[in-house]
């Protein structure tokens, strides 16, 4: 279906995107030097199914349907930005309502890490924008059904930006076990995970598609 140069050209494109700092990395960072290493590789699972999510949607067409309607893609991009929010008030906040006291953040239970770093890819309409720039410049429809290339690209993107997002995380898990000792840190993280969250709500609501 593709030759070797076409693949090798396409993971090279994958790798220097997947290298690009973006939402997905403060997001791992953040949760990573909060909770630990685990935390965030259960957060990296969970953004990397976000990203098969579109990988897929873009290669059914239904991406296309629904970036080809403004109101459609601003109520995405606005519900992400809403949800990010609610995060930063929730984890700023914490479960007794001290704001600003110096108390650990509290531990997420797995199942809470996935399902936030799911939403946080799948609730960022940018991911559908790169499929959509991306794929068709190495797709021909004369080679093979347009739905197989893209999957097959989509799995080579997918498993390229993984791999970067998996190492990022380990060095901050190792990162992380240094900054633990110290106890300004304790009064650190919830804000720090919280202003992380309130920026990439910032930065989604204030997105434009031509952006």
């Amino acid at each position: 279906m593709f030759d070797a140069t076409t693949l090798a050209l396409f993971a090279a494109a994958s790798l220097v995107l997947a290298l690009t700092p973006g939402p997905n990395w403060l997001y791992l960072l953040s949760r990573t030097l909060a909770q630990g290493r685990r935390a965030g590789l259960v957060s990296w699972a969970g953004t990397t199914c976000g990203l098969a999510f579109h990988m897929v949607a873009a290669s059914l067409g239904l991406t296309a349907v629904l970036l080809a309607v403004p109101y459609a893609y601003d109520a995405i991009r606005l519900a992400g930005a809403a949800y990010l929010l609610w995060l930063a008030w929730t984890t700023v906040r914490g479960a007794r309502g001290a704001a600003f006291a110096p108390v650990p953040l509290p531990p997420a239970p797995d199942r809470v890490l996935f399902r936030q770093g799911v939403l946080s890819s799948i609730l960022n309409p940018k991911v559908a924008l790169f499929y959509l720039a991306l794929l068709p410049q190495f797709i021909d429809p004369a080679r093979a059904p347009v739905l197989a290339q893209g999957l097959v690209l989509g799995v080579v993107q997918i498993a390229v930006t993984a791999a970067v997002d998996v190492g990022l995380v380990l060095v901050a898990a190792a990162l992380a076990r240094r900054i633990a000792r110290r106890p300004a840190w304790v009064a650190m993280q919830r804000w720090l995970l919280g202003t992380v969250f309130g920026a990439l709500a910032v930065w989604l609501a204030a997105a434009r598609r031509d952006a």
